[in-house]
């Protein structure tokens, strides 16, 4: 008699659990079952009699879906899965080196560092080196080091190639004899640790190769090169590895992942084939169909082919907008057309390629009174780079500010320790008076007295250097005068914060346009633009959020989308540059990892799915003309249903000429050329079609009669003057 867990499952489901006690990769689609496939193989196996629960290993990346497959499994069968090893790689190394931490050369109670901790030690080692952080930034060293680890490489293993690799090697070096010195250990020291010891030790590799017969591994797609290399370590020659994965979702190459590996555990561990899961029990068959097409232009890659018996469903809904502010207002109104049709918010999610859009879409949401949460991340005003440039601007406006000169004083880093601003502020509780003001009198002696004064003086400097301009070209010279720009260039993952700080110059550029139009209560004196953008950014970043529990629309990066699940998703900012992203797009490698998070953005949809693009966006405080994403081409028409915003009246720029402000302005496309002759059929922001470069659209133009000519962004050829009388463009 079958086990009743068996129960449900289609055929190759059954397949995959029920496969002899072999190596196999099983190819689980999206929405098609991979995690109760996993769990269910567990419990098959232990069942059956084939492995008892301590006998195999499974592998997860999260501890949620650790936790997740252990209840699963427990539900399944009446066993304790307390001494289970189920867990991350990270997780199980720990453990192992704990049981053998002599073995390992370890204290008992060895410590592990936390990157914070890392960079504190990898600043001393620096400084003890007399290295100039400017040229070797301690972050860069951070990662210079877990790189390294995470490809397996001692110090003496990594070869320099130059003057800096020579001094990150010697850093390296130090590093790793101050931790050994310390007995502490990283997390990319964990598993390279781990690997060492199963590598060196016979004795203990032979006994945990016969414990764990059976070693089973969830997206194994998002593994790297020394995770695989423990997992073959581990497994031997005689023991089974049972890898579920998706390469069509493998989308953190930038952590290390490595889509190869399922490519040579086919052939390391002799698979002759791979079973596919392709009936997908989330969403409608357009939503399949259109996944399916895009995906099947990516060239590397495994091959499977999403089906469902639950229907076609709704064609997908493609909105064009004339600006970013537009396509956001698109959002909102279609969002309370499903709310008041009784879709609950939680069930519907927008997604963005990039963290700085979602201020956009924030704004238009807070104004409409639409309770929202920011999934995996922070609201745009409450982001730790927007509230310390926040803070600068806080304290240039009001040098009384207590709050924003305690969050600033040292950041960036410039010196200034604890032990001085305690000085500070007995300076400030005895006389009664500001921080500010006890940072002018500076008593202090020394050192102490030196930074003290050169953060008074970055201030006073910016304060001057920014009086009369205009709100966004002072906001652009606090970042960049602050020091903000320059040590987020330095952190790792540091150019989201990067293009969040561009994006609050076009939060205020946006802010002083919609000031503009807004009418003043008499005889109330209007508080100049930069008091009057901070107090619009502490209304946004606390009011409206939704409390713990409460129906709210779901606001994320494709990133943090991939594993849910919604019934209404909106994938915005589809255009050129932004989606496929302008960073990647430019190398086969990077265009089809942004083609397999659009299939990720795509699949996350059950039953209705839009697709909305700008013609215009505020980027970094300027106004773009954009293409549509080559994405729209690679899904079949018949799948989309189109359509466009009617025109509207123009935003006038005259707020910004009488401040001064020479910048772009976040005004919609003008319909007249200006200095081309008014009967011209091409305007700024008009499709075209050339018939080499393809299609595009018109951003600029200049001159009149034969000396006419306009420039073009090309969705494949990038930006490009055509002379109007040689051209040959049309219209698209």
């Amino acid at each position: 008699m079958s086990p009743h867990f068996l129960a449900g499952l289609n055929e190759p489901q059954l397949e995959a659990v029920t496969l002899p006690s072999q190596s196999a990769l099983i190819l689980a689609g999206a929405g098609s079952g991979k995690t109760r496939v996993l769990t269910t193989r567990i419990a098959w196996l232990i069942q059956t009699g084939q492995v008892s629960p301590h006998g195999l290993l499974a592998v997860t990346f999260t501890n949620k879906a650790a936790k997740e497959m252990l209840t699963r499994i427990s539900s399944m069968l009446p066993i304790n899965t307390r001494g289970m090893w189920v867990g991350t790689f990270h997780g199980l190394c720990n453990r192992m080196l704990r049981m053998h931490h002599a073995e390992a050369g370890l204290p008992s109670l060895f410590q592990i560092l936390d990157t914070q901790d890392q960079l504190a030690v990898v600043k001393r080692i620096m400084k003890s080196m007399n290295l100039d952080d400017e040229l070797y930034p301690p972050r860069k060293g951070l990662w210079f080091i877990a790189g390294n680890k995470e490809e397996g490489r001692r110090p003496k293993d990594v070869e320099a190639y130059d003057e800096f690799s020579e001094q990150m090697v010697k850093v390296y070096a130090e590093y790793d004899q101050q931790c050994r010195r310390e007995g502490a250990v990283d997390f990319a020291e964990l598993l390279l640790r781990s690997f060492e010891l199963l590598s060196n030790n016979d004795l203990l590799r032979e006994h945990y190769r016969n414990r764990f017969k059976h070693i089973l591994v969830d997206e194994f797609q998002d593994t790297n090169k020394l995770q695989y290399r423990w997992l073959q370590l581990l497994a031997g020659q005689q023991n089974a590895v049972f890898a579920v994965g998706d390469d069509d979702q493998s989308i953190y190459a930038f952590r290390g992942a490595n889509t190869a590996n399922m490519q040579h555990l086919q052939r390391d561990f002799h698979i002759e084939r791979v079973i596919k899961l392709e009936q997908n029990y989330r969403s409608h068959a357009h939503i399949l169909d259109a996944a399916n097409a895009l995906i099947n232009h990516n060239r590397k890659r495994l091959g499977k082919n999403l089906w469902t018996s639950e229907g076609k469903g709704e064609p997908l809904r493609v909105y064009e907008a004339a600006t970013d502010l537009e396509e956001a207002s698109y959002v909102v109104q279609e969002v309370k057309s499903l709310r008041s049709d009784g879709l609950s918010l939680g069930e519907i999610a927008v997604l963005y390629r990039s963290n700085a859009q979602s201020r956009v879409l924030e704004h238009a949401l807070f104004n409409a009174s639409l309770p929202y949460k920011v999934y995996g991340g922070l609201r745009f005003f409450e982001r730790q780079e927007i509230k310390h440039a926040l803070a600068y601007l806080r304290l240039v406006a009001n040098a009384d500010d207590d709050g924003a000169f305690m969050r600033i004083v040292n950041f960036p880093t410039r010196g200034i320790g604890a032990r001085s601003l305690d000085q500070v502020q007995e300076i400030s509780r005895s006389r009664g008076i500001t921080l500010w003001a006890a940072a002018c009198a500076n008593t202090l002696s020394g050192k102490a007295s030196a930074s003290i004064a050169g953060f008074v003086r970055l201030i006073e400097n910016i304060r001057i250097a920014t009086a009369g301009l205009p709100l966004p070209e002072v906001i652009d010279h606090v970042i960049e005068g602050s020091g903000l720009k320059q040590h987020y260039k330095t952190e790792k993952e540091g150019a989201d914060r990067l293009e969040n700080l561009a994006e609050l110059v076009t939060a205020a550029a946006s802010f002083i346009a919609e000031r503009e139009l807004q009418p003043l209560d008499e005889g109330v004196a209007e508080p100049d633009d930069l008091s009057a953008f901070l107090a619009h950014a502490a209304l946004e970043s606390g009011e409206h959020q939704a409390i713990a529990g409460a129906d709210a629309l779901q606001l994320m990066t494709v990133h943090s989308a991939k594993g849910l699940e919604f019934h209404t998703v909106f994938i915005s900012g589809m255009e050129e540059g932004l989606f496929p992203h302008e960073n990647s797009a430019k190398e086969d490698e990077g265009l089809e990892e942004e083609r397999r998070l659009m299939y990720v953005a795509l699949t996350r949809a059950r039953r209705r799915l839009y697709m909305t693009y700008a013609q215009s966006r505020m980027l970094h405080g300027q106004t773009r003309f954009n293409v549509a994403s080559r994405f729209f081409q690679e899904i079949p028409a018949q799948l989309m249903r189109k359509t466009k915003a009617a025109p509207r009246p123009l935003l006038q720029p005259s707020y910004f000429a009488n401040r001064g402000y020479s910048g772009n302005v976040p005004v919609q496309p003008k319909v007249d050329m200006g200095n081309i002759d008014s009967g011209s059929p091409w305007k700024i922001g008009q499709s075209v079609v050339h018939a080499k470069f393809g299609s595009g659209v018109i951003v600029t133009a200049e001159g009149r009669g034969a000396d006419a000519r306009v420039q073009v962004n090309f969705r494949n050829g990038g930006l490009k003057w055509l002379m109007l009388e040689y051209a040959n463009l049309a219209p698209a």
